[in-house]
C-alpha cells in the first residue's frame, strides 16, 4: 500500500465533504435535505471549540443549529477575574460566537464541575430535545478524564430516550433523535474513534473567529492553547480526508449496527 492509498483509507469511512450530515447518514433521505443539529456540552467553550464547526458547516448548507451548554464553565477563571464575573463573561462569549456562525445559544448554568447526572437534568435536557426536535444530537463522548464531561455524555444518553419514549408524558410530545455523534476533544480521547470526516473549509475561516471570542481560546486563562490544538486538528484531518480543513465525529455504536444491519 503506497501513501495516497493509505491515506485514502484511513479517511473512507465516511466522508461529509458536500452533503449534510442528515442526507449522508440517515436512510431514505434526500440529498437536499438539511438537518436541525443540538450541540450539548459541558461548558461553552467545549461546545464552540469541537462542535462549531460542525454547527457553521450545516447551518451554511441551510440547515440550523443550536449550541445547549450545561455550565457557564466559570470556574475555568484566571485568579485575577472572580468566579461568577467570568461566567458572565463566558455566556458573552458564547452569544457571541453563536451569532457568528448563525447557532443559537442556551445556557443551564449548573454549577461548573459540579454538573449533575440525575433524573432532574436529564429530563431537562429531554424536554429541551423535545422543544427543539433536532435530527441530530453531538454531545461528548464518554472517554473523558473530566468528571462533567462524563455526566454530560450519560445525561444526553438518557435525555435522548426519555425524548422519544411516547408514554412518558412531558409538556411537550415526544421527539426521536435520528442521529448520535461525538466530537474529537482532547479531554475525551480514551477509545475516541473517528469514522465521519466532515469538510469545514468554508466555514474555517468563520470558526476560528468564533472561537476567538473565548478569553481561553489563545491560552489566555491557563496553560493549555486551544486554538494551535484545534487548527491544526483540522489541518491533520484535512489531509486525511483530502480537503484543507476537516473535523471528525464519532457515531455511536448502536446507529454503525443498525446501519450494518440493513445493508
Amino acid at each position: 500500500m503506497n501513501r495516497r492509498s493509505f491515506a485514502q483509507s484511513v479517511g473512507s469511512a465516511a466522508i461529509l465533504s458536500a452533503i449534510p450530515i442528515s442526507s449522508a447518514l440517515a436512510q431514505g433521505t434526500a440529498a437536499s435535505r438539511t438537518a436541525k443539529v443540538m450541540a450539548v456540552a459541558a461548558h461553552p467553550g467545549d461546545g464552540m471549540f469541537t462542535m462549531g464547526a460542525v454547527l457553521a458547516q450545516q447551518i451554511e448548507r441551510g440547515g440550523t443549529g443550536l449550541l445547549l451548554s450545561l455550565s457557564l464553565g466559570e470556574r475555568g477563571a484566571p485568579k485575577n477575574i472572580p468566579v461568577q464575573q467570568y461566567g458572565e463573561l463566558q455566556r458573552a462569549a458564547t452569544e457571541n460566537a453563536a451569532r457568528l456562525i448563525g447557532a443559537e445559544a442556551i445556557f443551564f448554568a449548573y454549577p461548573d464541575a459540579e454538573i449533575p447526572f440525575n433524573e432532574e437534568s436529564s429530563l431537562r435536557v429531554c424536554d429541551a430535545i423535545r422543544e427543539h426536535r433536532p435530527d441530530v444530537v453531538i454531545t461528548h463522548w464518554s472517554g473523558s478524564w473530566h468528571k462533567d464531561h462524563q455526566n454530560c455524555h450519560l445525561i444526553v444518553r438518557d435525555a435522548i430516550f426519555y425524548a422519544g419514549l411516547e408514554t412518558l408524558s412531558r409538556s411537550l410530545p415526544a421527539h426521536a433523535v435520528s442521529k448520535i455523534f461525538y466530537p474529537e476533544n482532547w479531554e475525551d480521547a480514551a477509545n475516541f474513534v473517528p469514522d465521519t470526516y466532515i469538510d469545514i473549509d468554508s466555514v474555517y475561516e468563520k470558526w476560528m473567529q468564533a472561537c476567538d471570542c473565548y478569553p481561553m481560546w489563545r491560552g489566555q486563562t491557563g496553560f493549555f492553547r486551544y486554538n494551535d490544538y484545534y487548527s491544526s486538528l483540522s489541518v491533520m484531518r484535512g489531509c486525511l480526508s483530502g480537503s484543507r480543513h476537516a473535523v471528525t465525529l464519532m457515531s455511536d455504536v448502536n446507529q454503525r449496527s443498525q446501519h450494518l444491519q440493513s445493508l
